[in-house]
């Protein structure tokens, strides 16, 4: 093997061990803290104000009733929206409302199930 075959070798081995290995990168740093979602029932909330940071979401915890029973409307969709719970794999996903920007807005959830009122609160996201 000749001396420029011998560095072209030894390069493509560095680069590719170099490709390997960033692949085992963490994706996140273990200083960054997780954030908890703000939980509630909402069974509880109504005729309420919900707080939620930027970067929280909002948890609804529907109680006895199915995940999938709640749907919601956010009056002002550029603040927060609203995710139909769900379930996946056997797994009981609750509905809740991802915030987009700082504001408030007025929320409405209702039910499938006949008889349930609505539950109306206001949603205040902050920095």
């Amino acid at each position: 093997m000749t001396r420029t075959a011998r560095i072209v070798a030894v390069t493509a081995a560095a680069a590719l061990g170099l490709t390997l290995l960033s692949g085992c990168a963490t994706p996140t740093s273990p200083s960054t803290p997780a954030v908890e979602p703000v939980v509630v029932k909402i069974g509880e909330i109504g005729g309420t104000t919900v707080k939620v940071a930027l970067n929280q979401v909002v948890d609804l915890d529907t109680g006895s009733l199915p995940v999938t029973s709640y749907s919601g409307v956010v009056t002002e969709t550029s603040i927060a929206t609203f995710t139909p719970g769900r379930t996946d794999n056997g797994a009981e996903l609750n509905p809740g409302l991802t915030p987009h920007r700082v504001g408030t807005t007025q929320v409405t959830l209702s039910n499938s199930d006949g008889g349930i009122q609505d539950v109306e609160f206001t949603l205040t996201v902050t920095k």
